[in-house]
């Protein structure tokens, strides 16, 4: 009988482990860090029925019986099996919709809509934060649409040029320096909210996993730029203070100021302030 019991409390506890490890990265976690450890893992799974059956995902989309008409897996997993790219267009005649955007007759495609020009120019800094931000997306590159990636300029003012809080909730964002220092950093999720930093220099280059609030801050005495590359062509941006003090409608102040624990005179204040967008 103790045996019984202890396999029992084996096979639940490797069941709980394989919950939390199984998944890349797992849904409980902001993150997964990779580590050079290559030993075989072994879990055992308990299934609450006598015949639980499986469903291969691989197996049950792609090799049915009949099989699914190419076109449904092609928009639904955003592939297109006849073109190698998906220009995005505004004009919304005789075209597809794929990824938020209309697509340009691949025929139609010129080398313009796969290029940008001027990455290397320095852009004027000289407002509320000290930073401004020059993204190259889908909007300045079409040719980028369904690819997943993108990237930006941040120009810095001298010490104190600030990046402000803020997330993206459609991207995971790498960094590298080209010139300055820079005090950069993310905070995880609730309810731990453990806030991980770095002061980077020319060539260092850092990561901020997708959705998490983060900021980069010159804290050099020259100017800094760094060039951020993100994992959609659209990543989308989120300022923390914008949003939440400068949205449109205001937020009811009372709300704001049970949340912040401020007076509510001190939120209208906020809330009155011109919030700038560096982007």
């Amino acid at each position: 009988m103790k045996a019984i019991h202890f396999l029992v409390l084996f096979v639940l506890l490797a069941l709980a482990s394989s919950f939390a490890s199984a998944s890349d990265p797992s849904p409980l976690q902001d993150f997964c860090v990779a580590i050079d450890d290559y030993k075989n893992g072994v879990a055992f799974a308990g299934l609450s029925s006598q015949n639980p059956g499986v469903i291969t995902i691989a197996n049950a989309v792609f090799e049915t019986d009949p099989t699914i008409n190419p076109d449904v897996l092609a928009r639904a997993f955003q592939l297109d099996q006849n073109v190698d790219f998906c220009v995005a267009i505004n004009d919304t005649k005789n075209v597809v919709f794929v990824n938020g955007k209309f697509c340009k007759d691949p025929k139609l495609a010129t080398p313009n809509d796969f290029f940008f020009s001027g990455l290397n120019n320095p852009r004027n800094t000289e407002n509320q934060v000290g930073s401004t931000v020059t993204p190259v997306n889908v909007a300045q590159i079409p040719g980028l649409n369904t690819l997943g990636i993108s990237l930006a300029r941040i120009d810095f003012a001298p010490y104190g040029g600030l990046n402000p809080p803020h997330t993206h909730p459609r991207a995971t964002e790498i960094l590298v320096v080209q010139e300055g220092t820079l005090y950069v950093g993310f905070v995880t999720s609730n309810p731990e909210n453990k806030l991980f930093t770095k002061v980077l220099n020319k060539g260092d280059v850092f990561v901020f996993p997708v959705g998490l609030i983060h900021f980069q801050f010159n804290i050099g005495k020259t100017k800094a730029v760094a060039i951020a590359a993100l994992s959609s062509q659209n990543p989308g941006v989120i300022t923390i203070a914008n949003a939440v003090f400068g949205s449109n409608p205001a937020i009811n102040p009372d709300v704001l100021s049970k949340a912040f624990q401020l007076d509510q005179n001190v939120v209208k204040s906020l809330q009155k302030k011109f919030w700038w967008d560096n982007n």
